[in-house]
Parts: C-alpha cells; sequence; structure tokens
C-alpha cells in the first residue's frame, strides 16, 4: 500500500483554571474544508518528518515550533478503499514550547480546546479513537480504515503506550 507521509502537530498548554488545552483549527480550504483539524500537512520532498510539522504550524499558524522542542506522539496510517490515492501515513507530535501567538492563516483559523472537551463532533471521525490518547502524552500506533463515503470509520485498530 502507497501512502502519502504527513505531519500533525499538536500544541499544548496548561490552563491553571480550566486544564490542559489543544491548538486545533477550523480547515478553510482543501482537505477537510469546514471541520476542526490538528496543525500539519504534507512533508516535501527532503524534508524530515520534524520539519514538515514545524513549517506546517508555521504556514497555518503563524507559531514558530523548533524540531527539538518536538515530542514523538506516534503514526497513523489512513486508508481510504474507495479513494487509495488519499491513503496518508501520518507522524504525530505535540509540543508544549513554541514562539509566537496563533494567527488565522489563508488555511486554518486556529482555536485553544480543552482536552477533556475536544470538538470530536466536528473532526473528522477517526479522531476519537487516537486524538485523546495522544494527547495524553502516549505514543499511539494506529490504522484507520474508511468506509465507502471516505469520511466515516470502518475499522480502528490502535495500541498505545505511556511515554
Amino acid at each position: 500500500m502507497t501512502s502519502v507521509p504527513v505531519t500533525l502537530c499538536f500544541l499544548l498548554r496548561e490552563r491553571p483554571e480550566s486544564g490542559p488545552e489543544v491548538l486545533l483549527g477550523l480547515k478553510r480550504t482543501g482537505f477537510g474544508t469546514g471541520k476542526i483539524v490538528g496543525l500539519g500537512g504534507h512533508v516535501e520532498a527532503g524534508e524530515t518528518d520534524a520539519q514538515a510539522a514545524c513549517r506546517e504550524v508555521l504556514e497555518e499558524a503563524g507559531v514558530v515550533v523548533l524540531e527539538q522542542d518536538l515530542f514523538d506522539a506516534g503514526k497513523v496510517e489512513f486508508v481510504f478503499p474507495a479513494s487509495p490515492d488519499w491513503n496518508m501515513s501520518t507522524r504525530l507530535f505535540t509540543s508544549r514550547r513554541w514562539a509566537g501567538e496563533p494567527v488565522e492563516s489563508p488555511e486554518i483559523i486556529p482555536e485553544w480546546f480543552l482536552i477533556s472537551a475536544l470538538p470530536l463532533e466536528r473532526m473528522w471521525q477517526d479522531a476519537e479513537h487516537w486524538l485523546p490518547l495522544a494527547l495524553a502524552g502516549n505514543v499511539v500506533d494506529a490504522v484507520i480504515t474508511l468506509n465507502e463515503d471516505n469520511e466515516t470509520v470502518a475499522a480502528a485498530e490502535y495500541s498505545f503506550r505511556a511515554v
């Protein structure tokens, strides 16, 4: 199976009055338009996954994240049997350190969400299977197979380990 390499990077912060938050964004264009998504995208030729994650966070939210501040949160393989060109091998990262404040871009409207109240009903359906685990500090290894509609989950196989 051929998969396009992509990355997702989740910026995390602690709010003493309410608990930990994650930066997500409303997708304005392209794949997933109208959904709340993580910051990320395709790995360009010659880039490492970590370099791509840092570049994507800067492009999508105007925030500078350094490679040494990324933590490995695992990998999710997305399988689209009805559209095999959409298959993705996604490296997950989290970071608690960055420079700058998130700003809107042509692609994303960034927004902070409590980790305890993720907007799962506004996200891709697969997120409920692996995102809470990754945000809790685990390293996730998942394979998500989508139905013919390319939206709903046909199967979710995953494991995780605490870091």
